[in-house]
């Protein structure tokens, strides 16, 4: 099987993803995002994976709107993602063991 090439795939990038791989536990992941990330930029990942979670449920653009505040673009962009994405959100949902 070929290995998948990311579109930001870099050295650079592997050393962040090296660094989230390291974190043990919640509040690891807790305190490393407090220092690299802004108030926003982990609500706006936090927001992706509910908008995500709510399409999973058949959830209409209307009511994932309503209940996270995500924007029509955002909720069209991970559905986008869920449909013809890399697997990303697919791998995460069965790793946690999450069922609609």
């Amino acid at each position: 099987m070929e290995r998948y090439r990311s579109k930001v795939e870099s050295e650079e990038m592997d050393l962040l993803f090296q660094a989230i791989l390291s974190l043990k536990n919640i509040e690891e992941c807790y305190r490393f995002f407090d220092d690299i990330c802004t108030i926003n930029e982990v609500k706006a990942l936090e927001q992706r994976l509910q908008v995500a979670k709510m399409l999973r449920q058949r959830k209409t653009y209307l009511d994932i709107a309503s209940s996270t505040g995500a924007s029509t673009a955002t909720i069209s962009r991970v559905n986008r993602s869920l449909n013809y994405g890399s697997n990303g959100y697919k791998t995460i949902f069965e790793r946690i063991n999450w069922k609609e």
